[in-house]
């Protein structure tokens, strides 16, 4: 089958009538549609939200704990020869 055969093929096959669609089927796809939509939804917002309190809770380690600051020597030198 060359080119010219394949469209003249394709062209009828789509200006064929397309096949019946049940009528309850529109609204099944609606209603599948907009619960998919509303879990997405609350996904991202649970996301956003975790994301906002981890960054809040690092922030908050980060200022009490200081770790850009070296910690205090523990031991002393020893004090000889005064």
């Amino acid at each position: 089958m060359n080119r010219p055969e394949r469209e003249a093929a394709v062209r009828r096959i789509m200006d064929q009538a397309p096949p019946p669609v049940p009528p309850e089927l529109h609204a099944e796809v609606v209603r599948r549609g907009a619960r998919m939509l509303r879990r997405r939804r609350a996904a991202r917002r649970v996301m956003w939200s975790l994301l906002f309190a981890a960054s809040v809770a690092f922030i908050v380690w980060a200022v009490l704990a200081r770790p850009w600051v070296e910690p205090p020597s523990q031991t002393t030198p020893p004090l000889t020869d005064w």
